[in-house]
Formats: structure tokens, C-alpha cells, sequence
């Protein structure tokens, strides 16, 4: 099962997807770790055109306005590799690296504030 957005495909499929690490909000008085209640996703492209690129930002400027979504991402920590949807989900602007020959590198989308279950 590819990636969705809101239940449709992203114009251009992503080359490599991956759960963020959640970052350390700091230690408790017990020196335990503190990290944010919920996780980021990140999709990845290697090399677009600048036309596949206006797509994509064209589909984020459609997609993205609406407020939050939901994207069927593979599942987190799970035993098998399946996908599941997630909702109440924000999605960032698309990032750009450097031109190689006149196209972008390293183009990612990231998901934010997704909820998932715990092992």
C-alpha cells in the first residue's frame, strides 16, 4: 500500500519514508527521560524537476491549507510492515536542498503530530 493523504495518492511518490527520532524535552528530578507525546514522519525525495516540484507545492498549497489531515503511513513499531491511517495530523511545507544540474536534492515533507501507539 503506497502513502495517502487524506485517502488519495501524493502526486509524486516519495523515494524513502521514515519515523523521526522524538527529541529530548530534558530529564525529570529522577533523571528520567521527557519526550513529546507525539512523533514526526518524514518523506523523502531524491531528485525532482523543477516542474515535479511546482506539483508538489501546488499539492501542498491545496492539501495543507485545509488544517490537519490524515495520512496512511507504514505502522510504527509494529511487527509486520503494514500501513495504517493517522489523523489529526499537520504537514510542513515542503524543504528544498541544493540544485544538482538545474533540479532540486533532498526535497522532504514532514508530518507532524501524530499520535501512535505504544509498545
Amino acid at each position: 500500500m503506497p502513502y495517502q493523504i487524506n485517502s488519495t495518492g501524493i502526486p509524486i511518490e516519495p523515494e524513502e519514508g521514515r519515523w523521526m527520532p522524538k527529541p529530548l524535552l530534558g530529564l525529570d528530578g529522577n533523571g528520567r527521560p521527557i519526550y513529546p507525546a507525539t512523533r514526526q514522519f518524514e518523506l523523502r525525495w531524491g531528485l525532482n524537476t523543477p516542474g515535479q516540484l511546482w506539483q508538489l507545492q501546488e499539492w501542498f498549497q491545496t492539501i495543507g491549507a485545509t488544517g490537519t489531515i490524515s495520512a496512511d503511513l507504514p505502522r510504527y513499531a509494529w511487527a509486520a510492515y503494514e500501513f495504517r491511517t493517522y489523523s489529526g495530523i499537520y504537514m510542513q511545507e515542503p524543504e528544498l536542498n541544493k540544485f544538482f544540474t538545474e533540479n532540486y536534492t533532498d526535497v522532504t515533507l514532514l508530518l507532524t503530530n501524530i499520535t501512535t501507539e505504544e509498545v
